[in-house]
């Protein structure tokens, strides 16, 4: 991505690119097989980066040139949660 949204963010968070590629490639069949892997990964990584959550100001949708929408996070979130109780 461009990162219009990361520089918007009052916390500089990575999930907005983590929610992105979450959501892009759990919408995919052929992102379906690695779907709970990646998702506890990725979230992992941001964690451990330590980088800040989403605070839902919608300030990275405001600046997004694509269009791109805060229900993405929402997504990543669900993903996530998906793939904790696959456990």
């Amino acid at each position: 991505g461009c990162g219009a949204c990361v520089a918007a963010c009052k916390n500089g968070s990575a999930m907005l690119f983590v929610s992105a590629k979450v959501s892009q490639l759990a919408l995919l069949p052929q992102g379906r097989p690695e779907a709970a892997r990646r998702a506890k990964a990725m979230v992992s990584k941001m964690d451990e980066l330590g980088f800040g959550n989403c605070t839902n100001t919608g300030a990275c949708e405001v600046e997004c040139p694509k269009n791109i929408s805060i229900s993405n996070i929402a997504r990543l979130n669900r993903e996530f949660l998906k793939a904790k109780f696959q456990d």
